[in-house]
């Protein structure tokens, strides 16, 4: 199986270590354990003291009952036994694919999105067709487009909502008629959330696994609940037929979540009101920081977020977005990645979800550097 280089993790894996001002990162300001347990009003000692007792065997195959009663408070019509825990939403999008798509299948994807979408299905040797997201169309899917990309053998419909780089959100009529275009075609649809929760506006976040009997929801405990480092994800669909497909692959390539991760993991959902409250705040102030950026910087330009914690950043400079980037990063340690990663060019994604203090000097450094352009 051949698979094309991840643009946007080989960017990370290069360049982020050494970076002075990391606004490339894409999820909201990471807490330390420390944190998470005052956030959560919990006794970290006895949390610990009654996890160090316990033998380190594989844990609960399928994930324990808090975990997935967590989980499943995110939706609206989940049940615990409906959720499949998995290593990350990297680990659950991956899944998801190699359990139910063959290279007899045609997968559409959105475009830009997050590589994993359209890259996977691809390796497997399905045909890929790509929707692309438009700028003037706010980033949203064109219905015509994706009915006119529908074909017989169509199995699966990828989005990403809220979406990566660009912070769009799909409106819930949008995404029913979505849906009504993929149940016409008994597809299925893998919609990415892992943005999920993290709006602009006190509004819920519709997921296609509550409103579509065979939407199948990506989640993870790292871009809404800043705790990454767990590696911890989920799937979750009404569809039995999948589901029975994700526990049998299971068994070949994950067995169990790390024991560890499920217990901070399910600390974490039963506290999850705190979490997001203290993450909302982040990304709402910080996007008025962003905009009111742009709105200074006339070179830049951005159709604002509504969810999710990057944006989509165009400058108007006769420079590659690799070029521009990288030089960025060499001379004023700010790091932002190229919108050529997402096959968007004269462009950067910038992740608003950091520490404030990082994204005030990072898009000062930008400033800097794009008035050396000139």
């Amino acid at each position: 199986m051949e698979i094309k280089p991840f643009k946007v993790e080989e960017w990370m894996n290069a360049y982020e270590e050494g970076a002075k001002y990391n606004i490339a990162e894409t999820c909201v300001d990471s807490v330390s354990l420390d944190e998470l347990f005052e956030l959560a009003g919990e006794d970290k000692d006895a949390f610990l003291s009654s996890f160090s007792s316990r033998r380190l065997t594989y844990g609960d195959i399928t994930g324990s009952r808090a975990l997935k009663e967590g989980i499943s408070s995110l939706y609206r019509t989940a049940a615990p036994e409906l959720i499949v825990p998995t290593h990350g939403a990297a680990g659950a999008n991956h899944h998801v694919f190699i359990s139910l798509i063959s290279p007899t299948d045609h997968v559409i994807s959105i475009m830009p999105t997050y590589q994993q979408l359209y890259s996977i299905p691809e390796s497997i040797g399905a045909e890929v067709s790509i929707m692309h997201l438009r700028k003037e169309n706010g980033y949203l899917p064109d219905l015509g487009e994706l009915r006119s990309l529908i074909r017989e053998n169509t199995k699966m419909i990828c989005i990403n909502n809220p979406n990566n780089p660009t912070g769009a959100l799909i409106p819930s009529e949008l995404l029913g008629e979505i849906i009504s275009i993929a149940r016409d075609a008994g597809a299925y649809i893998l919609s990415d959330e892992v943005y999920r929760h993290l709006t602009q506006e006190d509004i819920w976040c519709e997921s296609v696994a509550d409103l579509y009997e065979k939407g199948i929801s990506v989640g993870s405990m790292s871009k809404v609940f800043s705790l990454a480092g767990l590696r911890m994800g989920w799937i979750f669909t009404h569809d039995e037929e999948a589901r029975r497909a994700f526990l049998s692959r299971r068994d070949y390539n994950l067995i169990s979540c790390g024991m560890f991760d499920d217990a901070v993991s399910a600390l974490a959902l039963k506290h999850k009101d705190a979490l997001l409250e203290r993450n909302r705040g982040i990304v709402r102030n910080n996007l008025r920081i962003l905009s009111d950026w742009i709105d200074a910087n006339k070179h830049f330009s951005f159709i604002k977020p509504q969810a999710g914690t990057t944006a989509l950043v165009y400058y108007d400079y006769d420079m590659p977005s690799y070029d521009f980037c990288l030089s960025l990063y060499r001379e004023t340690g700010a790091f932002v990645t190229p919108g050529d990663a997402f096959g968007e060019e004269r462009c950067m994604r910038i992740g608003y979800g950091s520490d404030t203090e990082a994204l005030i000097n990072g898009l000062n450094a930008i400033a800097g550097f794009a008035s050396s352009l000139t």
